[in-house]
């Protein structure tokens, strides 16, 4: 029996095969990669990564497709099955000797929380005392709504630049990879589609220490776009502060660049010492 796509899970199967040999292709798996598959569906990427690696980690939700999948892929010895909420998956339980490699085609209405909550796994200090690799993941494949991967890739100054935009920067490299149109799915979305690559970065400890103050100075600044830095960040920052760390007390959130934030997380840091 074919399965319906569930809505509350935010299903959209991909079927074009072109797409598929083209995030694959991006991947380029090593037969030895510990890579991980988020949202399998309906197996569309999971057959031809099986065909790469010697093993397969899948994290699925719908209970239906994580207890279905085996079977509809004639039962590889090299697929692992979990049925988990990836919001709530520890991945780093998944590792071994090297980094994961992450891949998936993610639910639209969870892609923004659950990037967060990768980044989050893929934060881990230098030594982490159990052997893990440093950062624990590698990279990250993903299909995403076309408005998320703007918002990720938006450089200073562009209408698309956001709170998401300066933190998953101040993360990770990424890198829009190509465009995917809706009717590349079952069902087709309403929206376009493209394919992202994103890679943690090592933070050291100075950054990790920045880390919740920059994500406070930019929560501050985004909250209100259209406001000026003077207004936004009133009670975090003074004028004198902004400043010193060489801004424009006039200017607005979405014209500063990853190191300008970067300076008044610093100021910040600063004035609460003293």
């Amino acid at each position: 029996m074919a399965h319906r796509a569930r809505k509350r899970f935010g299903q959209n199967f991909l079927q074009d095969e072109r797409v598929v040999e083209r995030i694959v292709g991006a991947l380029a798996p090593a037969r030895d990669d510990r890579l991980v598959e988020i949202g399998p569906g309906l197996g569309a990427l999971t057959a031809p990564l099986l065909e790469r690696v010697d093993r397969l980690d899948v994290v699925e939700l719908d209970r239906d497709l994580a207890a279905a999948l085996p079977g509809r892929l004639g039962h590889p010895a090299n697929l692992a099955v979990h049925q988990a909420d990836a919001l709530r998956f520890d991945f780093r339980a998944l590792i071994e000797d090297r980094p994961l490699r992450l891949i998936g085609n993610l639910p639209y209405n969870i892609s923004t929380p659950l990037l967060f909550h990768l980044l989050d796994q893929a934060d881990a200090p230098p030594s982490t005392g159990a052997g893990l690799p440093t950062p624990p993941i590698a990279d990250m494949h993903f299909m995403l709504q076309q408005e998320v991967v703007d918002r990720l890739v938006a450089a200073p100054d562009s209408t698309t630049r956001g709170r998401l935009s300066v933190m998953a920067q101040a993360r990770a490299e990424v890198v829009r990879l190509f465009g995917v149109p809706p009717g590349a799915f079952r069902p087709a979305p309403k929206v376009d589609s493209a394919v992202v690559r994103i890679v943690p970065k090592a933070l050291s400890l100075e950054e990790r220490v920045r880390l919740p103050l920059l994500e406070e100075i930019v929560r501050a600044a985004f909250a209100q776009r259209r406001k000026t830095l003077r207004n936004t960040l009133k009670g975090l920052l003074d004028a004198e502060r902004m400043e010193a760390a060489g801004i424009d007390p006039t200017r607005r959130a979405q014209t500063l660049s990853l190191t300008e934030f970067e300076r008044l997380a610093d100021q910040l840091y600063q004035a609460r010492a003293a």
